[in-house]
């Protein structure tokens, strides 16, 4: 089994959740990255707090200011981290930041529908777009294969989005989340075929019904917590290889149907 090595990742929605915990679960790497940037809303605010006190203990680790919603934001993140970067290039960018709405089909709304959309699908094809260039300058040569290792896209989906199973239907209806990742493993395929000429590196995570703020929506207890969902799709990334881009994997690495 090999283990991540990785010179700097950014992740998304990185102040709780799933976020927080890939944050926590790079730094303690045997072997951590240079840099980890973690993007959130509101680095000062209250809900940073962890992210926070973490940076004040690491110093690799650069809380950066995001609103994935906002083109403007993510051009100014991508910025500041290609500045601390220094010509060396990002090597994980995981797009994490997600939300939901607990809908049932006949109160779906028009904006419920936007701004889960805008969050979970637009956002990554954004943020795919604004990293490109430092996520290629940490590839270097794309003949050399692809890896996660050297320059890939982590996008945080869900089977709440697979078309075949429609995990929890009867829990939580939700159309504008799964719609959302649906379009979001679309989106994953997209990047796959587009970005691979770059050697640019693409999956999507299915990370498992997870004890956080949004997997409590689902009613009921989530079974996984998230040491076990991150710590499990960061031993996944480190074993995947070229064959593998454009996947739709769960957090112990079995394949996921659309």
């Amino acid at each position: 089994m090999g283990e991540l090595r990785v010179r700097s990742a950014l992740v998304t929605g990185a102040n709780r959740g799933i976020g927080l915990g890939f944050v926590r679960h790079l730094l303690a790497l045997p072997n951590p990255p240079e840099w980890v940037f973690a993007g959130c809303r509101d680095p000062k605010g209250q809900r940073a707090q962890e992210l926070q006190q973490l940076a004040s203990k690491h110093p690799n680790l650069v809380i950066v200011p995001l609103e994935v919603t906002d083109p403007a934001s993510i051009k100014a993140a991508a910025a500041s981290v290609g500045e601390r970067l220094k010509g060396s290039g990002l090597n994980l960018l995981i797009n994490n930041a997600g939300i939901v709405r607990a809908n049932k089909l006949d109160n779906e709304t028009l904006k419920d529908m936007s701004d889960v959309y805008t969050t979970n699908t637009i956002a990554p094809l954004l943020l795919g777009q604004a990293f490109l260039p430092l996520l290629k300058a940490a590839q270097g040569s794309p003949g050399s294969g692809m890896s996660c290792g050297k320059a890939a896209i982590i996008n945080i989906s869900s089977n709440g989005g697979s078309i075949k199973e429609v995990y929890l239907w009867e829990g939580i209806q939700a159309a504008c989340y799964r719609c959302s990742k649906a379009a979001l493993n679309m989106l994953t395929r997209c990047q796959s075929l587009g970005y691979r000429e770059h050697g640019i590196f693409t999956v999507a995570f299915h990370p498992g019904w997870v004890q956080t703020d949004l997997g409590y929506e689902g009613g009921g207890t989530p079974p996984l917590t998230v040491d076990a969902s991150v710590g499990g799709m960061l031993k996944v990334l480190s074993n995947l290889s070229e064959k593998d881009s454009g996947s739709f994997l769960d957090w112990e690495g079995n394949v996921v149907p659309w």
